[in-house]
């Protein structure tokens, strides 16, 4: 008697075999993720690109694609402190992975920045120069009122930004994998082997795109680059807003517009938190850059890719700014 075979057959059971059902909460962990999991299969992405991690509200239908994680992979407490509830209520079963949390790399902590108590609003600011359209700054103003300015803790969360702690970080998401799912143990290590190799070119490359910029003369939106700029010797004259973004009011805008028109400070760079709006104020009547960062892959899909166009668009807008 001759048997059939359906294609299923023909497949080892490594295969076949049903891999882990991850979670990742932003784009550029999701991106290492899928690197390391290749063709085995695809991490599911909380928040989506365009999302602020720091006060983004999970949405009714987020609640079952916790539910069915087998694995959840996320920076930590430090970025995200209103996930750590979810996480639990919502995937108890889940093996929880927080990154922040790993060893073997070096953590930076916060940098001081002075905060000046008067400081209520951009609104404010954009009043007294009338130059803005209203209600654009009344929304503005709204939005920045209702952010969640939360603790980052001891440990600037932001450590994805230096591709060499990214290299440590695929190395410990290819060992969940491997015990969630140990028949393609080997596939995870092969995978995250090509991922390291392909993040150690990157910061090759970095170092040659950067290697010819001055190190300061720019002025950061907000203290969420430091691992970037530490990399890279890089070090900003001041910081709009420290790291928790919140927006500057009118003697912290009045000290910057002094700062560049002193000619200390040659590029502004403004990001999802801190606008353009606010940077061409600061910069106005003088002969400043101005350039806009992505520090988080707002402007980019998600995917594999992802973390390799993340960090080639931070090297590109700072030498084109400061060159």
């Amino acid at each position: 008697m001759i048997r059939t075979c359906t294609a299923l057959c023909l497949l080892p059971l490594s295969a076949i075999a049903e891999t882990p059902q991850v979670m990742t909460d932003i784009a550029p962990i999701h991106s290492l993720t899928a690197q390391v999991m290749g063709e085995l299969g695809t991490p599911d992405l909380l928040l989506p690109p365009s999302a602020d991690p720091h006060d983004f509200s999970l949405r009714p239908s987020d609640a079952g694609r916790l539910a069915n994680a087998d694995l959840v992979i996320w920076v930590g407490e430090g970025l995200t402190p209103w996930l750590e509830e979810p996480l639990t209520t919502l995937a108890p079963n889940a093996v929880m992975r927080e990154l922040l949390a790993t060893e073997g790399w070096e953590q930076l902590a916060p940098r001081d920045v002075e905060e000046h108590s008067d400081d209520h609003d951009e609104h404010d600011e954009h009043d007294e120069h009338d130059e803005h359209d209203e209600h654009d700054e009344h929304d503005e103003h709204d939005e920045h009122d209702e952010h969640d300015h939360h603790d980052h803790g001891d440990v600037d969360p932001h450590a994805w930004l230096d591709p060499t702690i990214a290299a440590n970080w695929v190395a410990v998401i290819a060992a969940d994998l491997s015990a969630a799912d140990p028949e393609n143990a080997d596939t995870y290590a092969a995978n995250a082997e090509s991922a390291i190799a392909r993040l150690t070119a990157l910061d090759t490359q970095i170092k040659s795109t950067l290697s010819q910029v001055p190190a300061t003369g720019y002025l950061l939106p907000h203290d969420g680059y430091h691992y970037f700029e530490h990399r890279y010797g890089l070090e900003a004259t001041a910081m709009i807003a420290g790291i928790d973004a919140r927006a500057p009011g009118p003697a912290k805008v009045a000290e910057l517009r002094d700062l560049v028109a002193a000619g200390n400070v040659h590029c502004v760079f403004s990001d999802n938190e801190i606008s353009p709006r606010t940077t061409a104020l600061i910069t106005e009547q003088s002969n400043a850059k101005t350039q806009t960062l992505d520090g988080i892959g707002m402007t980019l899909t998600p995917g594999p890719e992802l973390y390799e166009a993340l960090l080639s668009g931070l090297a590109t807008a700072f030498s084109d700014c400061l060159s």
